[in-house]
């Protein structure tokens, strides 16, 4: 029998040690086929789980582990408390897998611990009981605490409902799968999806709720400029919406993934272009009926989509995106024609990121008025825009607001 707690060593390896996103370190592993779910909803889970699982090894050891001991216990200690295994399998795995791993000598040492390990109490700080219950770093359970107080748990904490899918056609043979609704005409939340024929045909697309939400709430016209447009869903669902859309994206393979998503879908109105947002381009200026910034951000919107974000932002990481969304936004200003609109996006919940850049623009940018979108989606009104938050957004964490350049 294969040991199930390899192939998860192998991916999780490369996103603790090696600094990988964890679907790029799957993608690149050479993960067993026949085990590649088992495989994928341990990294998951590992990820989502990590300081929790950090906390109770700490708790149970007089000495901190070295870095692939502590992997093969956070591994073996979430299969052991989330997932039906037996102990005696997980554990007499976790051995063979720390004698493989070359670290014979620890063997007894995780034996022992998987044996015999308690879970502590949370810790009696609020702020680090919440960390640790909702498993999320300290840094960021301090920010949603202060910014969401008794939501602060329900928010962290509020998992994926599944793959969001965007029909263009033949939906109806699709709905026997189990699924949850969305407000929106045609897009649907599945617990699994598996992609199809369809998929190339250009009958459905992946693209999440959050993403469809922003779309679906800008007005249209003849021309959009998409600031920073990979992989493309946005640009494609708005190419119904306006004559013209110039998807914009800094690194030359993800204008490649735009080119790709567009012919897939057959939006030929929309025209990728690699290009800095941050850098001014004279030929944008006062060109477009509306601008759209989806803006580089923090991600805490999307961490139960994408766990090893907990792993690789920081606090320290806050300030600079705050900067480069100011830059971007300065830019985005220019490219808006007399009675156009800016909208401005982010997949964070953090008001740094939101309605306090939002306050920024205005106050430095008189020739702007605010006009906040409406959304079917359940969200949080907030005094700039709307915030949409996971416990209540059908999973989707992210902010939403427009201004509209005044008619001088």
């Amino acid at each position: 029998m294969t040991n199930p707690l390899t192939d998860p060593y192998i991916v999780l390896s490369k996103v603790y040690s090696g600094g990988k996103y964890l679907k790029q370190a799957i993608a690149e592993s050479a993960v067993e086929p026949s085990n590649k779910n088992r495989t994928v909803a341990v990294c998951y889970g590992v990820l989502e789980k990590d300081v929790w699982l950090g906390y109770v090894i700490s708790r149970n050891t007089q000495k901190a582990p070295k870095s692939a001991v502590r992997l093969i216990l956070k591994i073996a200690l979430y299969m052991l408390e989330f997932m039906d295994k037996s102990d005696y399998m997980v554990v007499d795995c976790a051995v063979e897998l720390t004698k493989k791993a070359g670290k014979s000598g620890a063997a007894g040492f995780v034996n022992a611990f998987l044996r015999s390990y308690k879970i502590p109490p949370l810790p009696e700080k609020a702020d680090e009981a919440l960390s640790v219950s909702s498993s999320s770093p300290l840094w960021l359970a301090k920010m949603v605490r202060r910014s969401y107080k008794s939501q602060a748990y329900d928010i962290l904490s509020a998992p994926s409902l599944g793959v969001c899918v965007r029909f263009v056609r033949g939906e109806e043979e699709y709905l026997s799968k189990e699924h949850t609704d969305t407000p929106f005409k045609g897009v649907y939340i599945f617990r699994n999806f598996v992609r199809d024929d369809g998929f190339f045909a250009g009958d459905y697309t992946f693209q999440s709720v959050g993403s469809v939400a922003i779309c679906s709430a800008i007005c249209g016209g003849e021309s959009l400029l998409d600031m920073c447009a990979a992989p493309g869903g946005k640009s494609v669902f708005l190419s119904r919406k306006f004559a013209s859309v110039t998807a914009c994206e800094l690194h030359p393979h993800r204008v490649e993934l735009i080119r790709a998503y567009c012919a897939r879908m057959g939006a030929d109105s929309v025209t990728p272009v690699c290009a800095d947002g941050t850098v001014f381009n004279p030929a944008y200026e006062g060109a477009y009926d509306a601008v759209l910034l989806d803006a580089p951000c923090s991600g805490t919107g999307v961490i139960n989509e994408n766990p090893d974000i907990k792993l690789h932002r920081t606090a320290q990481d806050i300030p600079a995106l705050c900067a480069t969304q100011a830059a971007l936004l300065n830019n985005a200003a220019r490219y808006v024609k007399q009675g156009g609109r800016l909208y401005y996006s982010t997949c964070s919940i953090l008001p740094e990121e939101n309605d306090t850049a939002a306050h920024n623009f205005l106050a430095a940018h008189p020739q702007f008025e605010l006009e906040i979108p409406s959304s079917p989606l359940a969200h949080k009104a907030t005094r700039y825009g709307l915030q949409f938050l996971p416990h209540i957004s059908l999973g989707a964490g992210f902010y939403l607001t427009c201004f509209k350049r005044k008619q001088i």
